[in-house]
């Protein structure tokens, strides 16, 4: 079973009429910000400006009596547990809530769940636990919409639940003091995508603006909102695109010195900004590597350190961490690969576990398989009793819903359309693999899965000029919700092609397109050794960026795909 070939999808062009209304802009930009639904004047505005003005907290559902419980707690000194998740959304939200209670004097300690021993979300040992350490106050962050029993659990303890969380809502919201997710019904807060450390920042929002502060505010940290809301994949775009944006600025004006610590030990350059891509690809996996490998509170604690000795202590031990665990993945990627070849026949799921997979790096072995066979693909760890997994998923299949499906077999489950986390008992598994294959079955046709490679628009790059490219670079942060432009010119005239980086992976190429050369990037893509030919005419899609080497700045074409122009 080979990787399927990409679908190149090229957006419609706008109406003419469109670009009438706009203009003092490059109709290219246009074109852009049209093809991601930003077409009304105030929209393009808004996102050019990065602006986002119904940002009111008390509008979520359940703010309201969370501030009001929490402000009583404070007064009272009363314990408060923030009670988070081990992954970079979670781990930066905890941090954000605790800096905030503890700059308001409240009694807060921080709970961090472990993995290994007890698995996502809300559970009854350490709601028990909380409770026997005096705890009165729990606010989770990150997860807890889906714990309906756990909840009720904790009230019977005599603890106040307040939950928060950005997560797909269940048939039953858990009966908490409140239970804040935009998601929920009844909700009136216009936007719904806001990540774990996005709510966090706006409970913190409305606590802030009834309690005494001492100057304190809420921006002040967002650059764990940027650090979370990134890292976990929300769509950049309306309010999280504010928040990012200005969290970035905050990244490249000061770092925290956990920060500090973990960039040093990377081998990025000191001179070269941080972007929503040294998240994705530097610093959100190493928060994230703590939770995989062991416990998440060595993330959390760099977060919260206070000066660079500390600091230093935990980056190393981070990215050694994300060292172990990129060597893990590689291993369960194989192992899984190797399950899913040996398959007779393609099928429309794959449903891989074993007893020697490492449950921290499921979900990424489950995302990398996903990606190479555009199937959803679940791959999970087979314990004695119970078996915990991650799934991620392709478009035309919501993973959640399907588990929604399968709920009467599981132990517990919860995610979005695209990824998702669950536990089942092992006498359960063959019937929750076999369920879920039927339902696949029934909503995908296998002959027909093949990834789409969506374009921005087929352009002449003789066209193409460097403040074309600026004004494309300022439509960042890229990432989910507002992918990097990509564009497609067809017939350019191959001029160099050269394997480059480790076994030649990778491609370096110099192409014409008839009136100047272009230097490109294609990772990924060694492939094409020995396919291609100088002189050869071949169509490539590409984002168009800036490459800065040895002082100089030239343009850059970074290849998504291509082909000969024959076929």
């Amino acid at each position: 079973m080979s990787t399927p070939s990409k679908r190149w999808e090229v957006s419609p062009r706008a109406p003419a009429a469109h670009f009438a209304k706009f203009p003092d802009l490059p109709p290219l930009i246009v074109q852009i910000l049209y093809n991601r639904g930003i077409t009304t004047s105030e929209d393009v505005q808004n996102f050019l400006a990065h602006r986002w003005s119904d940002d009111d907290p008390f509008a979520l559902r359940g703010m309201a009596p969370a501030v009001e419980r929490l402000r009583r707690a404070i007064a009272q000194h009363e314990p408060i547990a923030v009670y988070g998740d081990y992954d970079a959304d979670g781990v930066t939200a905890t941090a954000l809530m605790m800096h905030v209670l503890i700059a308001l004097g409240a009694n807060a300690q921080a709970y961090i769940p472990n993995r290994f021993e007890e698995g996502y979300g809300l559970n009854n040992e350490a709601l028990t636990e909380l409770a026997g350490r005096g705890v009165k106050v729990v606010v989770t962050v990150d997860c807890g919409i889906r714990s309906v029993q756990e909840v009720a659990y904790g009230n019977s303890l005599g603890l106040d639940l307040i939950i928060t969380d950005h997560h797909t809502v269940g048939e039953q919201i858990p009966p908490a003091l409140a239970a804040i997710n935009p998601k929920q019904a009844n909700c009136d807060y216009p936007f719904k995508e806001l990540a774990g450390v996005g709510l966090a920042y706006k409970l913190s929002q409305a606590l802030l603006s009834k309690l005494a502060s001492n100057g304190l505010r809420a921006e002040n940290f967002l650059d764990l909102v940027a650090l979370g809301t990134v890292a976990d994949l929300a769509p950049l775009y309306h309010e999280n695109r504010k928040l990012v944006n200005l969290g970035l600025s905050q990244l490249n004006t000061s770092l925290r010195p956990g920060l500090v610590a973990l960039m040093a030990r990377t081998q990025s350059s000191s001179d070269t900004s941080i972007t929503a891509g040294t998240i994705g690809f530097t610093i959100g996996p190493r928060l994230n590597a703590a939770g995989r490998l062991d416990s998440a509170l060595a993330a959390y604690n760099l977060l919260m350190a206070k000066n660079q000795a500390e600091a230093a202590t935990l980056a190393a031990e981070l990215d050694q961490q994300n060292r172990e665990r990129q060597k893990l993945t590689l291993d369960t990627v194989n192992v899984a690969r190797q399950a899913v070849l040996s398959t007779e026949a393609q099928q429309p799921l794959y449903f891989i576990s074993h007893p020697d997979f490492n449950p921290g790096v499921v979900g990424l072995a489950a995302s990398r398989l996903c990606d190479e066979f555009y199937r959803p693909v679940l791959v999970a760890e087979q314990g004695p009793e119970t078996t915990k997994g991650s799934a991620r998923s392709i478009a035309e299949f919501h993973i959640t819903d399907a588990l929604d499906q399968c709920a009467d077999l599981l132990v517990r489950y919860g995610g979005h359309a695209a990824a998702a986390g669950f536990t089942v008992k092992n006498e359960n598994l063959p019937a929750l693999q076999k369920r879920l294959l039927a339902i696949a079955q029934e909503q995908l046709a296998v002959d027909q899965l093949r990834p789409t490679l969506t374009i921005d628009g087929e352009i002449n790059l003789r066209g193409v000029r460097p403040s074309l490219v600026k004004d494309i670079v300022n439509l960042q942060p890229f990432g989910y919700g507002n992918p990097t432009p990509r564009f497609l010119t067809r017939g350019l005239r191959l001029k160099y092609l050269k394997g480059v980086g480790q076994d030649g992976q990778h491609l370096r190429l110099v192409l014409h397109d008839g009136k100047q050369e272009w230097s490109a990037i294609a990772f990924r893509q060694g492939h094409w050794i020995g396919q291609l030919s100088p002189a050869q005419l071949i169509d490539a899609v590409y984002n168009l960026d800036f490459n800065h080497w040895n002082g100089h700045t030239t343009m850059q074409l970074n290849i998504k795909d291509l082909h000969p122009s024959d076929l």
